[in-house]
């Protein structure tokens, strides 16, 4: 199955053609505001804006399709703070927002307080961590998102701007490595993750199939410029998915 899946999968654009599609906004740097589902957020400088891709995720979360309620929720890499926002409304038991970015976390943090606020039954934890590495020892979650910067061509020297889109797969590896190392994924957990064929998409799953993770494709969607967006679940063997 999973072989059959990895040749469904498009190879990386070309070169210059990702490069093209990913010139970073001149405004990375300055203090902007971002508006979706009622919400306005103010994003200091260098908190990432969510893209479309973001959005993928956002709306699941929002309409169930990637159901939180009641569960233990981790957004990886949260940035301005939309996951964690929606999964307060939404009802997750527990919602941990991570990111390698104190800024992004302190962001964050100011957001679903104004926005979500105290509510019985759900737990904030604000997580600073290199993407396992500072996550709370012990802890088992049933939902994970990650929208990774797994862009596969350096589109700047910028720290901000490679940290938001072009680690590249490696990232993702160690993402999937983490995940098992620390023991995080609660049986019958599951992982989404959205990433386009500006990253290695094949590379980005064989990677998580060695870890005995179970892909799924939940999306595909078709940008019409050259650019195809999966959104995956994955589940691990072992676990009651």
């Amino acid at each position: 199955m999973n072989d059959a899946l990895l040749d469904r999968l498009p190879p990386p654009l070309p070169a210059d053609h990702i490069v093209a599609l990913n010139q970073p906004r001149k405004d990375l740097h300055t203090e902007r505001r971002y508006e979706w589902n009622g919400w306005t957020f103010d994003v200091p400088a260098g908190v990432f804006l969510p893209g479309a891709t973001s959005r993928v995720i956002h709306q699941r979360l929002l309409d169930g399709r990637i159901d939180v309620r009641g569960r233990r929720y981790a957004a990886m890499g949260v940035g301005l703070g939309v996951e964690a926002v929606v999964a307060g409304r939404r009802g997750a038991k527990e919602i941990y927002a991570i990111d390698v970015h104190p800024l992004s976390v302190d962001t964050t943090t100011r957001h679903y307080e104004r926005l979500v606020g105290h509510r019985e039954g759900t737990t904030f934890v604000p997580v600073v961590a290199d993407v396992f590495d500072g996550f709370p020892t012990g802890r088992r979650i049933d939902v994970i998102t990650f929208n990774p910067p797994a862009v596969s061509q350096k589109v700047s020297e910028d720290p901000d701007i490679v940290r938001n889109v072009c680690v590249g797969a490696t990232l993702v590896e160690r993402f999937f490595t983490g995940i098992v190392e620390h023991d995080v994924l609660a049986p019958g957990g599951e992982v989404f993750l959205i990433a386009s064929n500006t990253a290695d998409l094949r590379t980005i799953v064989s990677d998580a199939v060695a870890l005995r993770f179970r892909p799924q494709i939940r999306l595909r969607h078709d940008w019409r410029d050259g650019v195809l967006t999966y959104l995956f679940r994955f589940t691990r063997e072992g676990g009651d998915a």
